[in-house]
């Protein structure tokens, strides 16, 4: 314990990490996990062929309003996100992959509000300065993601952004403190701000508090600013349920008016979605033949709950994973090989219809312990790997995995 008190001070000397303990254990290993080149350029593959066939299904999507409003269910608001984004959906995700016998399989992809990228780069930092044979995959990510903003913002020197998050909600506020770091480091103004901070300004801009911006970083989910609406039937209503209409006007109207960019777009409402999965499954002849490919090699079969008879879900518990469709950290999945049979049925019959998925379960290769799986949080920026976030859980990840140091042999 006293050794991980000293490694745990190191990693929060910096001021970003300051949470190193979840309910009194540590939240981070100190031994690193060590890749192959190989296995990292596996991890790697699977995760940019995966992102492109994402990107093929916006393409489809925007090209047929009806995937949008029936297939995925969207509400009014979100609808409104997507159109006014469309294609746009992408700059930067984390593709959770695992290993298995039959190679990377990609269970998800976290393209609206991904996280890890404080965990991932200081974690590798603070390991491999005693591993000097090894290389750091996550040294680049800085500077990947910076110059996608900046890409993004077009020819506006130096850039004013705005860093739009849930500020009453602590998880997330290492990556933003991160995100801060490395924007003030290049001479960027940053403000931050929840979306109640957001004002207008003149010329169609739009800011946080008394300051427009050229770039928003949007860390504040797409299902926040729309409707909210329970995925369980018995679950109570959501304590604030309308959506954001103001501050969305504000926002969008400055994004629609090219005055501003908004990262990620508002158009990651539909790769978000996860029946987005279902989607490429139940229509994989839309996809090209790359696509069509990756599919079957990298996502687990997955379709729309109400497409599968209940009995068949009941008799098949091991084989299914139910997952709503904005459910994210491991909450709304339910995994039915580590759950009782009535907690599945239970579970079934609860999940709000139109709002699900089921997937197929893989197994993952299990680590030393014979008991704990890792899943190799792939990042990807502008549809490129750009490094990588391990968590070790014994069953699904969630916010108790444990965060591990990720580095390659050469």
């Amino acid at each position: 314990m006293t050794d991980y008190s000293a490694f745990a001070e190191r990693l929060t000397a910096g001021g970003v990490i300051s949470d190193p303990w979840f309910e009194g254990e540590p939240r981070f290993r100190q031994m690193p996990i060590v890749l192959r080149a190989s296995e990292q350029a596996a991890l790697y593959r699977a995760a940019e062929e995966m992102a492109a066939a994402w990107n093929e299904l916006c393409l489809l999507c925007a090209g047929d309003p009806g995937l949008v409003s029936t297939f995925l269910g969207l509400t009014p608001v979100q609808q409104a996100l997507w159109c006014a984004s469309a294609p746009l959906w992408h700059g930067i995700a984390r593709a959770d992959v695992f290993f298995t016998d039959c190679g990377p399989m990609v269970c998800e992809l976290n393209c609206d509000t991904p996280t890890g990228e404080a965990e991932a780069v200081l974690l590798n930092a603070t390991v491999a300065e005693a591993h000097a044979h090894l290389s750091d995959p996550n040294r680049a990510i800085g500077d990947r993601f910076c110059a996608m903003v900046a890409a993004s913002a077009g020819t506006r020197r130096p850039l004013s952004v705005g860093l739009v998050y849930p500020t009453e909600m602590p998880e997330d506020l290492s990556m933003v403190l991160l995100y801060r770091r490395w924007f003030e480091e290049r001479g960027w103004q940053v403000t931050l701000g929840s979306p109640f901070n957001l004002r207008r300004f003149g010329g169609h801009r739009a800011g946080l508090f008394d300051t427009a911006c050229d770039v928003f970083i949007r860390h504040y989910k797409t299902d926040w600013w729309s409707e909210r609406i329970p995925a369980w039937a018995d679950e109570p209503p959501v304590p604030d349920p309308e959506p954001l209409t103001e501050q969305l006007a504000i926002i969008l109207g400055a994004a629609v008016a090219g005055t501003c960019a908004v990262i990620n777009p508002f158009g990651a409402v539909v790769a978000q979605n996860k029946r987005a999965m279902a989607l490429m499954w139940e229509k994989i002849e839309l996809f090209s033949t790359q696509s069509r490919d990756a599919i079957r090699r990298y996502l687990p079969q997955t379709v729309r709950l109400e497409t599968l008879p209940r009995a068949q879900l009941i008799a098949e518990q091991q084989e299914w994973v139910i997952k709503s469709d904005y459910g994210c950290e491991g909450d709304e999945v339910v995994i039915g090989a580590n759950v009782p049979t009535g907690v599945w049925k239970d579970s079934l019959e609860m999940a709000v219809p139109g709002r699900w998925i089921a997937q197929r379960r893989f197994c993952p290769r299990p680590q030393e312990d014979g008991i704990s799986a890792v899943n190799h949080g792939v990042f990807l920026v502008g549809g490129q790997a750009a490094g990588l976030y391990a968590r070790l859980a014994p069953h699904g990840t969630d916010r108790a995995a444990l965060s591990a140091p990720v580095l390659i042999a050469s």
